[in-house]
């Protein structure tokens, strides 16, 4: 026990010697902060209490500054650290995991959870610090009922096991074309669209809650003009700086005025659910709560789905969902980003509608990624079309894009280096850093598209890439080195023969180095150029765009048109009762 002395005068205590190190460390902080003006100081604390979003998880504090993709977070950590402290990454959100077939000819995911990555406590591999990119170490978490990455003599099922998940894949997308309407639909007898009238806590609110939706900026632009953003005159008509995960609200507004929609469940053939559950994972990406808070509103929905007439009607089939972020973000398991919302079982048989599904669930569909070029008519179409034919293409290849220096698998790198000035092709390609935050705006990205011949598309932090349905849109003939990019994905908006809309090389090849894809390029003449430049404007364009809510089109049938018509005709074709 220590006694403590209530008189004035304390006693001398003897002196010991403090370790050095600890030592150091507070006398030079003390003279730090002496000599920094504490005006200054405060200032340099305002500052980064702007810049950043403070997380607490237990007993660590992280600083996290923004960068460019929503989840890419630089975290500084401090705090009393515990040995082997793990924080799940949640940058790439892989919606398979490859296995090799010991000619490498083929590389096909097969049906798994993404991986996690344990890190330092940043929430990207990559920091910069006084401007110098300093790489951080991630390590993959892989469960062990996973498949794991074979190599030669490893597996001797492996070549058969590739091919039966190619098999599965494929005959998934010839279902999906199936279901793809032969004719434009006229009238709407029988043929009725019933919205459910959801309390507002789906959807609208979670609109209202753009301000902290994001920490480090206000995401309310992006829901001006019904979700499409501000506008971009630059371009023209139809222009709007729209953000990739605005898809649930501007789908949601386009079914509100759709011309079949009915009000009585009875005389509806197709069931709309306008929750926004993307929104709903945003909202909590960057907040330290737990897996059962992030599910609640789930769950509440599923609860208040079960209380409908119609829901159970026809086990649920002639339901359809909405949703603006990658499947996997739905599937929550072992690991700390998205929900559990199509784990729920009531939720396997609905049509699931997002911009990646997973490519071992019948009933997820993709549809295209929302694009900044919102047509109101006809003539707008028109018009782009003639403006993407006209343009002058300044150099072979385009690159808008960054570095995965964290993921060991990306070919990015080499991509840049192959695009490099100092290159001996440099002066046919043009790398846009996308790392720098020069890709913001959406009219730079349009620019280099609209001035390229090809545009270089490697997976991301997914197979799928929004600058895909970019540069389709300016006219660049896309560039893919991943099936499950396109092929795999969009089996409504996109032909089965991808030839003519796209080139397609194999990432071992790039990884391998046995092909320089700017040389590959290079190769393919001017007329074929010309002709899949062509076939992507004139037969691809207007389905991969969605018009306002407003849109009338007479020549021409939108993505939210396509989409409508194959979702009831695939209702007809399973001969569900009315």
């Amino acid at each position: 026990m220590v006694g403590v002395s209530m008189s004035k005068r304390k006693p001398k205590l003897p002196k010991q010697q403090a370790p050095k190190e600890s030592c150091s460390c507070f006398l030079f902080l003390f003279k730090f902060l002496y000599r920094v003006p504490v005006a200054f100081f405060i200032l340099f604390l305002i500052y980064l209490w702007s810049s950043s979003a403070t997380i607490f998880s237990g007993n660590i504090v992280h600083i996290c500054v923004s960068s460019r993709k929503l989840n890419d977070h630089y975290c500084l950590s401090a705090g009393k650290t515990q040995p082997k402290f793990e924080i799940p990454i949640p940058i790439i959100n892989h919606s398979s995991i490859y296995l090799y077939t010991p000619d490498k000819s083929l590389n096909l995911p097969l049906p798994s959870s993404p991986p996690l990555y344990r890190g330092n406590g940043s929430t990207s591999p990559q920091s910069t610090v006084n401007g110098e990119k300093v790489r951080e170490t991630a390590e993959v978490i892989r469960d062990e009922s996973e498949p794991v990455t074979m190599r030669n003599g490893e597996n001797k099922d492996g070549e058969e096991q590739v091919a039966n998940a190619k098999k599965d894949v494929e005959e998934q997308m010839r279902q999906h074309r199936s279901w793809i309407s032969d004719k434009k639909q006229a009238g709407c007898e029988g043929r009725g669209v019933y919205v459910y009238d959801l309390p507002s806590k789906f959807n609208f609110d979670l609109i209202g809650q753009c301000r902290d939706m994001v920490p480090w900026m206000d995401f309310c632009k992006y829901f001006k003009n019904e979700a499409m953003g501000e506008p971009i005159p630059k371009f023209g008509n139809g222009w709007y700086q729209t953000h990739q995960y605005s898809l649930e609200p501007i789908f949601h507004q386009r079914v509100m005025k759709h011309p079949c929609r009915v009000y009585n469940e009875d005389e509806a053939k197709l069931f709309y659910i306008p929750f926004y559950g993307g929104l709903d994972i945003l909202r909590w990406h960057f907040k330290n709560v737990s897996g059962d808070v992030k599910d609640t509103l789930s769950l509440e929905l599923i609860t208040w789905l079960e209380k409908q007439r119609s829901w159970t009607k026809n086990s649920r089939k002639d339901h359809v969902i909405v949703l603006g972020k990658i499947s996997w973000d739905f599937r929550r398991k072992d690991r700390s980003w998205g929900t559990r919302f199509l784990e729920i079982d009531q939720m396997k048989n609905p049509v699931k509608l997002l911009i990646e599904r997973q490519p071992w669930q019948p009933n997820d569909i993709g549809i295209p990624h929302p694009t900044s070029f919102h047509p109101s008519s006809d003539d707008d179409i028109i018009a782009w079309q003639w403006k993407i034919i006209s343009s002058h293409r300044k150099q072979l290849v385009g690159f808008a894009g960054a570095e995965r220096p964290g993921q060991a698998e990306s070919i990015r790198s080499m991509l840049i280096k192959q695009c490099n000035p100092s290159s001996k092709n440099g002066n046919q390609c043009r790398f846009l850093d996308c790392g720098s935050g020069r890709c913001d705006q959406p009219e730079t990205v349009i620019d280099l598209f609209l001035e390229s011949e090809f545009c270089l598309q490697p997976p991301g932090d997914s197979p799928t890439r929004k600058s895909l349905f970019d540069s389709l849109i300016a006219g660049c003939i896309p560039v893919l080195f991943d099936p499950f990019t396109a092929y795999y994905q969009y089996p409504w908006h996109l032909p089965e023969d991808h030839g003519n809309y796209s080139v397609f090389v194999d990432q071992e090849e790039v990884r391998g180095m046995k092909v320089n894809v700017v040389e590959m390029l290079m190769k393919i003449s001017k007329e074929k150029r010309d002709d899949m430049r062509r076939f992507i404007v004139y037969e691809l364009l207007p389905g991969l765009v969605y018009g306002d809510s407003n849109a009338k089109f007479e020549k021409f049938e939108d993505a939210f048109s396509i989409t409508m018509s194959n979702l009831m005709e695939r209702v007809t074709k399973l001969k569900l009762n009315v």
